[in-house]
């Protein structure tokens, strides 16, 4: 039971939370970002159930210095669906991230990006399913070079309820190039160690997507990713018609997305 927990735990919060501090715009000005995506993705695992998300941004930046904030909601299923597979009434269905660091050039061609993000959802009761408080706050940094980066995030608290896992660590791995037609091919491979009690859990994600920005519609963009994990059948559920289902099994997931 105390795996099933740990695994339900970290199916925290096709958008990936840490690409949001990645995506605010490069000058001085405050811009807002609106999306609705098929199925809300984070670190390869569902947090809908496979449903639909709708998804509201803000951020700043301030160019000279390269200082940035920003915040983003999402609704979300899986603290309810943490209570269900546990038998206990737990409450939380939304995601409330705030963030902040400073980007910048290295030289050479290379970049970097540091700072905190702070996961927060409103009145979540997760820990009556056996867990800790859902509220979660990582540090990150970022070398990029080109097209390609390499992000590093590691939380100061126990990450998603799982237990005893304070300072748990997320590797991201990923490019974003511009092929034809202004069409955007992301790819991301990505590692999670979760610290716990009694041992540790990890798995690793991936997600190949192509993505284009139609200027001629309202600036609106949409995506088409293929995401998965390397998590088996069991391992990790979430509640369904049917019985339970792996929260990072293999799928496709759509997304129409703008910026204003």
């Amino acid at each position: 039971m105390k795996k099933l927990i740990l695994a339900t735990a970290i199916a925290a919060s096709f958008v990936s939370t840490v690409a949001r501090a990645e995506d605010a715009k490069p000058d001085n000005e405050l811009s807002f970002n609106a999306a609705v995506v098929s199925d809300y993705r984070y670190r390869g695992l569902t947090q809908t159930r496979f449903d639909p998300a709708l998804q509201v941004g803000a951020d700043y930046t301030h160019n000279p210095t390269g200082l940035y904030a920003g915040t983003w909601l999402s609704n979300i299923k899986w603290i309810k669906d943490a209570g269900t597979l546990t038998g206990t009434d737990t409450k939380g269905n939304v995601e409330w991230d705030i963030y902040g660091g400073k980007r910048g050039d290295i030289g050479g061609g290379f970049t970097y990006d540091v700072g905190g993000l702070y996961y927060y959802y409103p009145g979540n009761t997760l820990a009556n399913s056996g867990a800790k408080n859902a509220n979660t706050f990582e540090l990150y940094g970022q070398v990029g070079y080109g097209p390609a980066y390499f992000k590093y995030s590691q939380s100061l608290t126990n990450l998603f309820g799982a237990v005893n896992s304070k300072y748990s660590q997320y590797f991201d791995l990923g490019a974003n190039i511009e092929t034809y037609y202004g069409v955007m091919l992301g790819l991301h491979l990505g590692h999670q160690n979760v610290r716990g009690n009694p041992g540790q859990f990890s798995y690793t994600d991936w997600k190949v997507g192509l993505s284009k920005t139609f200027d001629d519609a309202a600036g609106i963009t949409l995506g088409l990713a293929y995401v998965g994990t390397d998590l088996k059948d069991g391992v990790t559920t979430t509640p369904a018609s049917d019985g339970t289902k792996n929260v990072g099994k293999n799928g496709f997931v759509f997304s129409i997305s703008k910026t204003f």
